[in-house]
């Protein structure tokens, strides 16, 4: 492949023109709130890039916690990864059907974390493929299985006792991904039994405003428009957060886009700061 450097993100066109390359990987993503009843999966069956194979988030993840779809080891992740056929010289594409970087962004950042830097968000994801009538193929592709070495980039993951000091000493800003009204308390949580609200001291960003009504992510001044008149500084340390670590990973895939560095995941985000007892403010 001629590309020497690897842009986060990658249009429809830059794919189309690569699909037959045999070092490209193209990985379908897509998840969706318990809440919309879209099953990524089966959406997947029924069309999907050809050549894609499906990564699935509760697959690929850890299966030792009752949290949702947190990091798995680096050694599950490898394993995963490479039942798809995915090797460490591999260009990896990921998107999703979600027309917002739902899921796609947390896989871009999963690859990332681990040692693989050859990985982008393919912009718009399947709908704005399928928009354009470009091909698609239905069932199971057939994969060849490959050898793939992770390794966890320290730091990368921040934890609810990380975020908590953050939000006394104001040594970082927690950016909360989720709607508006879920982070207000005005909107049930899509998962049953969680209250709504959120961290006292947190922002809000909500994911889907990081994106044009294609679904392609917003251009650079627009972008960075967006997320300062949350509030948000970058010359200051930034965690995301949202409701289970996936939507979040939209904000950390704006920021590396605009040259921003070392913002980190808080990969329990609400879910496991409101099931260990973490203060919630509404309003």
């Amino acid at each position: 492949m001629n590309d020497s450097v690897l842009p986060s993100i990658v249009s429809t066109h830059w794919l189309a023109a690569r699909l037959d390359q045999v070092e490209v990987r193209v990985l379908d993503a897509s998840w969706y709130l318990p809440s919309t009843g879209r099953d990524g999966r089966a959406e997947f069956l029924a069309g999907h890039i050809p050549g894609a194979r499906y990564f699935d988030l509760d697959e690929v993840s850890d299966d030792r916690t009752s949290l949702p779809h947190m990091l798995p080891t680096a050694t599950r992740f490898a394993v995963q990864v490479g039942a798809l056929g995915v090797e460490n010289d591999s260009t990896v594409v990921v998107y999703d059907g979600s027309g917002a970087n739902l899921s796609a962004a947390r896989a871009w950042w999963m690859f990332r974390a681990f040692g693989h830097e050859r990985v982008a968000v393919l912009d718009g994801g399947s709908k704005k493929w399928m928009a354009e009538g470009r091909p698609t193929e239905t069932g199971i592709p057939r994969v060849e299985p490959a050898v793939f070495t992770a390794k966890l980039h320290p730091g990368i993951v921040r934890t609810m006792d990380d975020v908590a000091d953050a939000l006394r000493s104001g040594s970082a800003q927690i950016v909360d991904m989720r709607s508006r009204g879920r982070f207000e308390g005005t909107d049930a949580e899509p998962r049953a039994g969680l209250p709504s609200g959120h961290m006292p001291g947190a922002m809000n960003l909500p994911y889907g405003t990081l994106v044009a009504p294609d679904g392609t992510l917003l251009p650079p001044d627009e972008l960075r428009q967006r997320i300062a008149g949350a509030g948000i500084r970058f010359d200051r340390p930034i965690i995301g957060s949202c409701g289970s670590g996936v939507s979040a990973c939209a904000l950390l895939l704006a920021l590396d886009t605009l040259g921003v560095e070392g913002a980190t995941l808080y990969d329990g985000s609400w879910t496991e700061w409101v099931t260990k007892g973490g203060a919630i403010q509404t309003r």
